[in-house]
């Protein structure tokens, strides 16, 4: 009979797995209630790592803890069994945002085509250096927006007076970001300054990234400089390709849902051998938000804006060891 177990090695490997997710400024916002037996993992949030000026309704962690879900659901499936997600399971325990238990062995081709998936997440990294502003191919773009249509998301790549448009918000949001004493500070804590000491959250210095020497893509400033001309900056893709991941609705099941859907194209995107960074700015806004909603109806909610092309690949960001994050479900 074959086991429904998982022994320790494979179970920190499933945590670790989904700690490979992003999460804005890489604050890792999530825990992990473990029962070996089920298997069934109790993802949970980590609200001592919200963001308390930038993300004041949580929407930014339940997308970063839908991300971590759905890269747990694909090592679940790699690993041989069929995850069953629930989301919000516990009206009386907020924190508690998703429940992954198996619910049998995973069908031979469910577990094939999680098995690129699976190795796109440890290669997964956002890449904040310039692209090659290449233009996406219809199919590259057909495939994306399938990854999160299957996650009950829509991406759009907008043409180009509305890609112009979404640059427009988010430098707009960008130096709003700047202005804003307690954001700017905010963002700052969460940058690592001194490259001789080791964290597992946060930004290191070297995966900040530049800034666009021709002011063209408004690309992050973690640090909030106010005086930008002393920032390193290098000439950016002129012609960025842009995706508005949206949803229907916009409550906390959606954000959860969402997290999903952009965990699953940045994977995608991965295995397609695309680069991709986030514009998160003009979603902290709400509204700069609401003017993101996709043309021509305006219908939908905007969760988040993804750049994508072809490049270097970015470095890896720190995580919090796997050990660390798991409790045992009793």
């Amino acid at each position: 009979m074959q086991s429904t177990s998982f022994d320790a090695v494979t179970l920190e490997t499933c945590v670790a797995a989904a700690a490979a997710a992003p999460s804005i400024l890489n604050t890792q916002p999530w825990h992990f209630q473990v029962d070996p037996g089920g298997p069934a993992f109790h993802v949970r949030a980590a609200p001592e790592r919200g963001l308390r000026h930038m993300d004041p309704t949580g929407r930014a962690l339940h997308l970063s803890v839908g991300a971590c879900v759905l890269n747990l659901r694909v090592a679940t499936a790699h690993f041989g069994r069929s995850p069953d997600t629930r989301l919000l399971p516990c009206p009386g325990d907020p924190e508690l945002l998703a429940v992954i238990r198996s619910t049998g062995p995973a069908a031979q081709d469910g577990a094939g085509r999680h098995a690129d998936l699976y190795e796109a997440i440890w290669r997964r990294h956002s890449s904040r250096t310039p692209f090659s502003g290449t233009p996406l191919a219809s199919s590259l773009r057909t495939a994306l927006g399938a990854a999160a249509a299957s996650e009950g998301a829509r991406l759009v790549f907008p043409p180009p007076a509305e890609t112009g448009r979404f640059l427009r918000l988010t430098a707009e949001a960008e130096q709003r970001n700047h202005l804003d004493a307690d954001r700017a500070m905010e963002s700052r804590r969460w940058v690592r300054h001194d490259p001789y000491v080791t964290a597992d959250v946060g930004l290191s210095q070297s995966g900040l990234g530049p800034q666009d020497a021709r002011e063209l893509l408004p690309m992050r400033d973690f640090t909030a400089q106010l005086h930008r001309e002393h920032l390193l900056a290098r000439p950016f893709e002129v012609t960025p390709v842009l995706a508005l991941l949206s949803t229907d609705h916009d409550r906390r099941v959606d954000w959860l849902r969402a997290g999903q859907a952009l965990e699953r194209v940045l994977l995608v995107a991965t295995t397609l051998g695309l680069r991709t960074s986030l514009l998160h700015q003009a979603m902290e806004w709400p509204d700069l938000r609401r003017e993101l909603a996709p043309s021509p109806d305006r219908t939908g909610h905007a969760q988040m804006l993804i750049r994508l092309g072809c490049g270097t690949a970015g470095p890896a960001t720190p995580r919090r060891a796997a050990r660390t994050l798991i409790d045992d479900l009793s």
